[in-house]
């Protein structure tokens, strides 16, 4: 009976040997795929991020650009606005007291409803 367990136990023995090494094999394959993953992921992180730097310097730029062409109209418009109350300072005094009591009166009829 002895040499019937023996063929057995050597298989078995076999066997055990068989399921360390995959089970070896599995983690360092487990292993290889999470550093290239992670490799993976850190690359894309890395351009994802200098795309949104190149996208924020375009905008800065853009905004720039429209930045300063609203001073330019809002100095513009502010020159004109000075000239024609040193025009005509009475026009301009009555056609401000004129826009106060509109907004008034609106204001009033807003809060009373």
């Amino acid at each position: 009976m002895s040499d019937a367990l023996n063929p057995a136990l050597s298989d078995a023995k076999d066997a055990k040997s068989t399921a360390r090494d995959a089970i070896a094999e599995t983690k360092r394959s487990f292993k290889d795929t999470a550093s290239t993953a992670k490799a993976g992921l850190t690359d894309a992180a890395h351009k994802a991020e200098k795309a949104l730097k190149e996208g924020a310097e375009a905008f800065r730029a853009q905004s720039r650009t429209y930045v300063d062409n609203a001073g330019q109209y809002w100095d513009e418009g502010q020159r004109y606005v000075v000239e024609r109350v040193k025009e005509r300072p009475v026009t301009a005094t009555l056609a401000g007291l004129g826009v106060g009591v509109l907004l008034g009166l609106l204001l009033a009829n807003r809060s009373n409803k």
